[in-house]
């Protein structure tokens, strides 16, 4: 028997309404763990030749041994394809309920094929999965939809759902879940919304999982979460979560600020945690078994009319904040993320694609007459509302910002050097011309852009925003740690924010699956997983390399202007010496490319070579 797993994955063919079912074999627990691992190996061993929106274009929804656990932080859920806005690997991975819905019915993921020729919710409780028409929830937002829904099928029933944008196909859509939980990156609403798919419905009627040590693992997961509300951070956290994040990022002179021009926010206090805190309705949420609830629900009235949203959180608070100049209060921010919340957007990429917009404005790339004769301005709320509205449903100038900010600027034939992308995905919330390793870490993060892949700024920051002979090893190692978290699946700020030792994640999965692990061996796992989406990228993108792994020209040619971090620049020799240092440090080749001899060492090199 597989301990710690349902042991099943429900492949459903949308286009002929059946389903099978995978086995999840036990080469495959101690290969790749689940989530993220899982779908990797899928991906590679499914996806050769396949280009993304294409009818043998697959999307992978899995959990792993540890989520709708009793470990703290295991409400995570991993949801990953061939990325329709880089055509490279992507994933996200949403927090809430659902993880704990779908072992609950005894499944450990979904395999989405082929496209159903009208929109439709895909039901699933227990074994029972159901095809349901959706024509009367197509084109509506992703509130209205999830409340309707919880109104068909119940409270307890766990939901997925798209908005108008993903129905649209912007490229950087995501997944809603929870009332205002997502998974934001790489277009994964995209993909399911190509496939006609408006929502997926969990309901399980109990905990179907068994721990091959149960005691044990029940024990050890207690242990854990006593820990969490013992540290030092834990009241702090459990008030602010991530909103806090903004004052520290302004004071380390790392916050985007109108399309990443400088690092620094003028009276960003008005949109931080403790203003939002302190001023608004604010309550504490959390997902599935969480001790340390860092989701903030805000109530607010905007223009007369009273609003609910989950957030805003540190990176809209910057992307769709201080990255498009908003400095006035944080309702206009929360408001901002009700809408792209609704529309079905990433925050991150939406944010980062509108300070392209403005900036491109500005200096004459984008003309007047393609944003209907008005002018496109910073601290505009107004500005930000029309630009999300026009990319959702890809109408005039938003059927060229929906692919993202990258085919934007190839577009027009400018603006290249202020494209804030790696890879074709937009950066997320961190200004880093101070900070080379988080620079690093963008630059060769294996979905393009994120910072969940190495959060490297606090190592920047402690040995003086400088590079270190150690910059690199730091990189890689937290590029291990931190997606080992999404393979569990759980969430990794118990271990950020509250200190919680990785030792508990070794002695959980062991207890959980009855396989000896050590921590060491997981980092091994995630290892193998990083290098086999690096080989993913090599597959489907002509001339993949070295000249992807760089950050933006803005970043290695324009000195910081103002702020904290004011004249700082990493030229591109001094990132160069740092990528050679990543290169050979990975064990692999100077472009880049995992050297047979890695990919052997990591017992994959059979695997790679059998669906080449």
């Amino acid at each position: 028997m597989l301990y710690g797993y349902a042991g099943k994955i429900a492949r459903i063919n949308l286009k002929s309404r059946t389903v099978k079912v995978d086995e999840v074999t036990e080469e495959m627990a101690r290969n790749w763990i689940g989530g993220r691992g899982f779908i990797a190996y899928y991906v590679w061993k499914e996806q050769k030749g396949v280009k993304p929106l294409t009818p043998e274009h697959n999307l992978y929804l899995m959990t792993g041994p540890l989520s709708g656990t009793e470990t703290p932080g295991s409400g995570k859920f991993d949801i990953g394809h061939l990325s329709p806005l880089t055509g490279g690997y992507g994933d996200s991975n949403v927090g809430g309920k659902i993880s704990k819905a779908m072992r609950d019915a005894g499944w450990d993921g979904l395999i989405l094929e082929d496209i159903s020729p009208e929109p439709v919710v895909i039901y699933i409780e227990d074994d029972k999965i159901e095809f349901v028409d959706a024509s009367d929830l197509w084109g509506k937002g992703t509130f209205e939809v999830e409340e309707i829904l919880k109104e068909r099928y119940g409270q307890n029933a766990e939901i997925l759902v798209i908005g108008p944008a993903a129905e649209n196909l912007a490229k950087f859509s995501m997944i809603h879940h929870d009332l205002g939980r997502q998974a934001g990156r790489t277009g994964v609403g995209t993909t399911m919304g190509f496939k006609k798919v408006k929502a997926i419905v969990v309901k399980g009627s109990g905990n179907k999982i068994q721990y091959a040590r149960d005691e044990e693992f029940k024990k050890i997961a207690r242990e854990a979460i006593v820990a969490c509300t013992k540290s030092d951070n834990y009241q702090f956290w459990v008030k602010y979560g991530t909103t806090s994040v903004v004052q520290w990022s302004n004071e380390n002179g790392a916050f985007p600020t109108r399309n990443f021009y400088t690092s620094y926010l003028e009276n960003y206090e008005k949109i931080d945690g403790r203003y939002m805190i302190e001023t608004y309705d604010v309550k504490h949420k959390g997902c599935y078994n969480c001790p340390s609830p860092c989701g903030k629900v805000m109530r607010f009235t905007y223009h007369g009319k009273e609003y609910v949203v989950e957030g805003p959180e540190y990176e809209t608070l910057a992307l769709m904040g201080g990255n498009l100049g908003i400095n006035t209060d944080v309702a206009d921010v929360a408001y901002l993320n009700w809408v792209t919340d609704n529309l079905g957007l990433d925050t991150i990429s939406a944010g980062a694609v509108i300070g392209w917009a403005i900036e491109a404005f500005q200096k004459g790339i984008i003309p007047k007459s393609m944003v209907d004769g008005r002018e496109l301005k910073w601290n505009d709320v107004e500005t930000a509302e029309y630009l999300l509205e026009k990319i959702a449903y890809r109408e005039g100038i938003g059927k060229i910002l929906a692919e993202g900010v990258k085919y934007a600027a190839e577009f027009f034939g400018a603006g290249h050097e202020f494209a804030m992308q790696v890879k074709g995905q937009e950066i997320s919330g961190y200004e880093s011309r101070w900070a080379p390793g988080m620079m690093l870490a963008y630059a060769t993060a294996d979905i393009g852009a994120h910072h969940n892949r190495a959060w490297a700024i606090t190592y920047d920051i402690s040995v003086g925003h400088k590079i270190t002979p150690e910059t690199a090893d730091k990189v890689i190692e937290l590029q291990h740690i931190r997606p080992m978290f999404d393979m569990l699946t759980t969430c990794r700020l118990q271990w950020v924010e509250l200190g919680l030792d990785l030792e508990y994640y070794a002695k959980l999965l062991s207890a959980a699956t009855g396989i000896d692990w050590t921590l060491q061996d997981m980092l091994k796992a995630s290892e193998r997983v990083w290098n086999l989406t690096r080989m993913i990228w090599f597959r489907h993108k002509p001339g993949f390399g070295r000249s992807w792994d760089y950050p933006p020209k803005r970043w290695m040619e324009e000195p910081v202007p103002s702020g904290p971090a004011k004249g700082a620049v990493i030229p591109k020799e001094d990132f160069d010496k740092l990528l050679d240092d990543y290169y050979a440090k990975r064990g692999w080749d100077k472009n880049g490319k995992p050297t047979k001899e890695k990919l052997q060492e990591l017992g994959i090199l059979e695997f790679i070579e059998e669906n080449m």
